[in-house]
């Protein structure tokens, strides 16, 4: 039976994810950033700080600019803006493929130095021994399978997944893998809404939707796109609840006009002393003068 999630400002862990599987879906959005968690932090149910950090804050053209210390600088300033979700940090690409030492390793250092509650790592049948390996040390991971951005150079671009029956049958086997190397959910990213749909049905752990079905078990976005923040493409999966793109410009071109033309700052927005200043005393200050 699935478990309700706390209302409260209880920190909501991995396995209270796991026990929501079949239950209300579970609300999940990216944060890179202290404001931004404090802003999301009531409203959802888990904060993943993606490696899209790269892309959508640092300018790299694919999540694979991000390091393991951008993602610990960023799990840092998520964990401090946050009380009650769950927070799970995104292994980047190079920190858990070589071998399951260097996995551990690496998810271990990603705890210790945030608290987050738990990792992400991506991949399927390829990634379980890893996977296993992070688990039977403690630390719960999220698995990541169907389109993987960190895959984008081999794969030969962002394609979607399941289109064929041999890449359902893989996409299968690899849901089937995350769940028995122990993740305690898994994302299933740019894959056909049916196949994304009968894994959900077919895997006893959570499945978190992004471009994939309105069956899995929660959804996610990146939040810059999810509020219209995105500068470049926005993806075809993306609903924007906001135009933060214009919100911003207009903001900003206010601004301009009123800096130029001296109305910014105004009586409101200064500094008053009970002394008037004079030229006297501005150059007696300037040489040396009593300031009191």
């Amino acid at each position: 039976m699935a478990t309700e999630l706390p209302t409260t400002d209880i920190r909501i862990g991995a396995e209270l994810i796991r026990r929501r599987k079949g239950g209300t879906p579970l609300v999940c959005l990216t944060a890179y950033t202290y404001p931004v968690a404090r802003l999301l932090d009531p409203h959802v149910d888990l904060l993943l700080v993606g490696d899209s950090v790269a892309m959508v804050l640092h300018g790299h053209a694919t999540t694979l600019g991000a390091s393991l210390e951008m993602m610990i600088a960023h799990g840092q300033a998520v964990m401090r803006g946050s009380a009650r979700a769950c927070v799970v940090v995104d292994m980047p690409a190079g920190s858990y493929e070589d071998s399951t030492a260097q996995a551990v390793a690496s998810a271990r250092r990603i705890v210790d130095e945030t608290g987050c509650q738990a990792v992400k790592l991506e991949g399927g049948v390829d990634m379980a021994g890893q996977i296993a390996a992070i688990v039977a040390a403690g630390i719960p991971v999220m698995g990541h399978i169907g389109l993987l951005p960190q895959s984008v150079e081999k794969d030969g671009g962002y394609k979607i997944k399941g289109r064929t029956d041999e890449t359902i049958a893989a996409l299968m086997a690899d849901a089937l893998a995350v769940e028995k190397a122990g993740a305690f959910s898994v994302v299933i990213e740019g894959t056909i809404e049916a196949v994304a749909a009968n894994i959900t049905r077919r895997i006893a752990i959570p499945t978190i939707g992004i471009g994939a079905s309105g069956d899995c078990d929660g959804q996610i976005l990146v939040i810059d796109d999810m509020v219209g923040l995105t500068v470049d493409r926005v993806p075809k999966f993306v609903k924007e609840y906001a135009d933060l793109r214009s919100v911003i410009a207009h903001a900003a071109e206010r601004y301009a006009a009123e800096v130029r033309d001296r109305t910014f700052p105004g009586p409101t927005h200064v500094f008053s002393g009970s002394k008037a200043f004079s030229s006297s005393n501005t150059i007696s200050n300037a040489n040396g003068g009593d300031e009191s």
